[in-house]
């Protein structure tokens, strides 16, 4: 088994140094989903939240959270990303939404915990949302499904 980067020789927690690294271009694309009841997807469908378009705020606070990683991930590299796209997608059966996210950066250290901090940030918004009319909703299946750049290459989950 590797060794964990985040950890010295002593296991004590540290920030990786990264300061002798390439800058690569890098990728990364995580998905997660939210599920509810229909009716829940069906309100947010045709704009009937009373909290606003819920598409449009969740898909800010994806990108805003990505932004923000290294201040919520104690190990994380503050990146000068240099783009975020959140994708929500509306599914009937079961109903729910299907988030992905995608985070480029040029870069020393990869985004796929920017990609992964996007997803949750998009999911708990929609939940922060729609909770008044569904109290029941579930925030998962949160996973990377790509990345490419760095040292380690490519990386493609197979689902």
């Amino acid at each position: 088994m590797e060794k964990l980067s985040h950890l010295d020789e002593q296991g004590r927690a540290r920030m990786v140094d990264v300061s002798e690294k390439e800058v690569t271009s890098r990728i990364a694309v995580a998905r997660g989903c939210i599920h509810m009841r229909p009716e829940t997807l069906a309100l947010i469908l045709e704009d009937k939240i009373e909290k606003g378009d819920v598409f449009s705020v969740a898909r800010v606070a994806g990108i805003m959270a990505a932004k923000k990683t290294s201040e919520l991930i104690p190990m994380c590299h503050p990146l000068n990303i240099t783009s975020v796209e959140i994708d929500l997608t509306a599914q009937t059966n079961p109903a729910r939404v299907d988030i992905e996210a995608l985070v480029r950066v040029s870069g020393k250290t990869g985004v796929e915990m920017e990609a992964l901090t996007a997803v949750s940030a998009a999911g708990l918004t929609i939940y922060d949302m729609c909770k008044a009319v569904d109290r029941e909703m579930t925030i998962g299946e949160i996973r990377l499904v790509k990345k490419s750049g760095g040292k380690s290459g490519t990386f493609i989950r197979k689902e």
